[in-house]
């Protein structure tokens, strides 16, 4: 769903569209070496409780959200973009942040309904965005992946490689059979993640997500697990 990490609600969001245009030729190349999930994991029932899962790639670490990210929660959600496309508070307080680390995401992976990292560079520990993982109770085997990136680490392929481990631990670790992606109508930032992800694009979901009392329509996807490549 859309908006989730960082909001008081149960979507996610995702990554703004303000690309240039060479930034977005390299969303759509990467690294050299694929994103890998280091953590060994088992095949647990997809909405069953379990502990907070550490990825890794080539360049970042996904961790679940620590108190002492807070600060940085908040300056992140801060930024016009993560507003305008996903329905986090607006405007974006401390007690927004609070309650994401603090409350969602701690119980998220307490029910295992909810599964969300916050996205570190490897070199500098810097937080460079948050990806989920929405564990669907009424499809079961359907789970849905968000994200949204920090301002000063766009156009960097940080999402793509971020998304790719979570994606991968989700049709492999957790064995979920279908995994959906979600943005609003327009959202070209997070449309070029999910395809460089490999995510296959389904159509339009007219009047379907709700923002701040205003339906919007909105872009579907899909990954099975068959679409993982090496």
């Amino acid at each position: 769903m859309l908006g989730f990490i960082a909001a008081r609600n149960n979507s996610f969001m995702e990554e703004s569209p303000e690309v240039r245009a060479d930034e977005r030729a390299a969303e759509q190349g990467g690294p050299e070496t694929g994103p890998r999930a280091d953590a060994q994991v088992g095949a647990p029932t997809a909405g069953s409780a379990r502990e907070p899962v550490v990825l890794t790639t080539e360049r970042l670490v996904l961790r679940a959200p620590r108190e002492s990210d807070i600060d940085a929660v908040l300056a992140a959600c801060q930024d016009p973009e993560i507003q305008r496309w996903t329905i986090v508070p607006s405007p974006y307080r401390r007690e927004d942040a609070e309650y994401f680390v603090l409350d969602l995401a701690a119980n998220g992976w307490r029910t295992g309904e909810n599964l969300v990292w916050c996205v570190f560079e490897r070199e500098s520990g810097a937080l460079v965005g948050s990806q989920g993982l929405t564990v669907s109770g009424g499809r079961p085997g359907t789970a849905e992946v968000g994200w949204w990136a920090t301002k000063e680490f766009r156009g960097r392929g940080y999402t793509a490689e971020a998304a790719t481990a979570v994606a991968r631990h989700a049709l492999t670790g957790l064995r979920v059979r279908r995994l959906e992606w979600l943005a609003y109508v327009g959202n070209h930032g997070s449309r070029a993640v999910a395809e460089k992800v490999g995510f296959r694009f389904e159509g339009t979901l007219r009047a379907y997500a709700e923002q701040r009392g205003r339906f919007h329509d909105s872009w579907i996807g899909s990954l099975l697990p068959g679409d993982l490549t090496d």
